[in-house]
């Protein structure tokens, strides 16, 4: 089954939005997170991707509260990333309400961590975020703000072996830009990885794109841009979310 997959990025509590992860472009989109979760669940989305950029900043998750609010007013899947490093982190994550957390930072930093994470709560709790340049396959972790020297495939496989099952991938030349997915790149992935339920993000520009991903087999594309600017309407979403 393909799932389209609402990306909320958060920052001082706002709902914002970036191109390419440039944290000197974010603008503003509505001072009510919540009602936009609300505007998703309305049409029948059932997961959202809830992205807390003060905590990848800053190493440790900030926006808890948000979290709790969509929690408690909506019954959406909560996927929550954003600067979850520890057990205690995690726990909290789901405490207040997340049904899934996605981590990049500590999986770069701490593999061995992260795949005790996968052991410690399961695989279908505990997401790898690899994200990436597609020029040089390097990672990038804390909100894209840091590169790494780990590739991009070999960081996929280790924890692979390890029983990795959900992936998030994102190429952030592609980020909030609306050229278009990776598709080459999610091609090798799939490619290489068959078992992997992997979630493509980034470039969405409309509905023919969620088709191609849907068609290559991908399981999942995050988007966000896309519906911000107006490029894709609720209505379109609601038509394709019954079609899927």
């Amino acid at each position: 089954m393909f799932e389209i997959i609402p990306s909320i990025w958060l920052i001082n509590g706002k709902c914002v939005r970036l191109k390419r992860g440039d944290f000197a472009t974010e603008e503003v989109i509505s001072n009510n997170p919540l009602e936009v979760a609300q505007a998703f669940e309305s049409i029948g989305i059932k997961r959202i991707h809830l992205v807390d950029l003060d905590g990848a900043r800053r190493g440790e998750p900030k926006n808890y509260h948000i979290l709790e609010a969509f929690s408690g007013y909506t019954d959406l899947k909560i996927d929550f990333t954003g600067g979850i490093c520890t057990d205690g982190d995690v726990i909290k994550c789901f405490e207040f309400g997340a049904s899934t957390v996605t981590i990049a930072s500590t999986a770069a930093n701490h593999p061995e961590r992260f795949a005790q994470f996968l052991l410690s709560y399961g695989r279908e709790k505990i997401n790898l975020a690899a994200d990436t340049n597609p020029i040089d396959h390097k990672i990038k972790i804390r909100g894209w703000l840091k590169k790494t020297e780990i590739d991009l495939f070999e960081h996929i496989e280790f924890f692979y072996e390890r029983g990795l099952k959900y992936l998030k991938c994102s190429d952030v030349t592609r980020d909030g830009v609306m050229e278009g997915p990776n598709f080459e790149l999610y091609q090798e992935i799939i490619d290489r990885f068959p078992e992997i339920h992997l979630a493509a993000s980034g470039g969405v520009r409309g509905v023919d794109d969620f088709k191609k991903l849907r068609d290559m087999g991908v399981k999942a594309a995050v988007f966000g841009r896309a519906y911000y600017e107006g490029v894709i309407s609720l209505r379109e979403l609601e038509a394709f979310v019954k079609e899927i």
